[in-house]
């Protein structure tokens, strides 16, 4: 059957944790019986794996016939070359959306959730079975996108990192982060456990919990209730930056710890590690910049934008 038009669409789809546990032992008959003899409940590895499967075919069937269909593994994410005007379809959880919106150069994502009885999917609007409904407004330009700001991290050797939720900025192991900080006219040298720069849609996540954290500390510590602050839009044209565990001596100061990151007032961060020094974005820890001695990084919001399909 001939697709109804020329264009094409991307159809990101991702490895079952079943799949991955077969890459490790070989066969399925080893991965089950891994699991089973750690007390783990194989039923539900394989029931998950069916129930995506059967949703990864009956998307590509009807893809197929809307227009000219690629499908890509997440792993090949990173260095896969979008066209200006690919639609990108994203069938999995939550973290697969993000971390495809961040290599996009603000192309349309659809978020199709593949099995809501398992996964909430707060970005995963649409089912399967809306994608013959959904897709042709989609290809057409009729229908609304929901904008998200991204953080940009760049380095003074003009390498670049785009983050969908938080930018991470400190050591790769457990060790204290030093640095120098800088916000509007504060500057302090850190030794801390790190900086989160979350965005609108991050500040769902670690932003929330580290607010959290911060406030019921207060509240016990002044006897008094102190309200967490709320997470913001994820079209707000700002960041938040928040320093982790900042320890004060007679090197480092604590007195620069959380704010708000804008274009016109950019967060500069200067690497005072001699090694293990890195940014990640999205809690993914493989694909990082190294940020040691000398390395200054600046974060701002990014002038690209995410571009949600509702």
């Amino acid at each position: 059957m001939q697709p109804q038009t020329e264009k094409k669409i991307i159809l990101v789809v991702r490895q079952t944790r079943l799949d991955e546990l077969i890459a490790r032992f070989n066969t399925e008959g080893q991965a089950r019986f891994y699991l089973e003899h750690l007390g783990g409940d194989f039923s539900d590895y394989k029931l998950e794996d069916t129930m995506y499967k059967s949703a990864v075919r009956k998307a590509q069937q009807q893809l197929r016939t809307l227009g000219r269909l690629q499908v890509l593994d997440r792993s090949f994410i990173p260095n896969f070359l979008f066209g200006q005007s690919d639609t990108v379809v994203v069938l999995g959880q939550d973290g697969l959306v993000v971390n495809t919106l961040k290599y996009l150069d603000e192309q349309r994502v659809v978020g199709i959730n593949p099995d809501p009885s398992r996964w909430e999917g707060v970005l995963l609007p649409f089912r399967v079975d809306d994608l013959p409904k959904i897709l042709p407004e989609v290809l057409a330009g009729g229908r609304a996108v929901s904008e998200v700001t991204m953080a940009r991290a760049e380095l003074n050797d003009g390498q670049v990192l785009y983050a969908v939720n938080d930018l991470f900025i400190g050591a790769k192991s457990h060790i204290s982060a030093r640095y120098r900080i800088s916000s509007g006219k504060e500057e302090e040298q850190h030794s801390s456990s790190g900086i989160i720069v979350s965005t609108g849609l991050g500040s769902t996540g670690w932003f929330r919990s580290l607010m959290a954290g911060a406030a019921a500390i207060a509240s016990s510590l002044s006897g008094q209730q102190v309200k967490a602050a709320a997470p913001f839009k994820r079209d707000a044209d700002y960041l938040y930056f928040t320093v982790r565990e900042p320890f004060p001596s007679t090197t480092s100061q604590a007195g620069l710890v959380i704010g708000k990151v804008t274009a016109g007032e950019p967060l500069t961060v200067v690497s005072l590690m001699s090694e293990s020094g890195v940014i990640f974005s999205d809690g993914i820890e493989s694909d990082y910049l190294e940020f040691n001695a000398g390395t200054r990084a600046v974060i701002a919001p990014a002038a690209k934008k995410g571009r949600l399909v509702v």
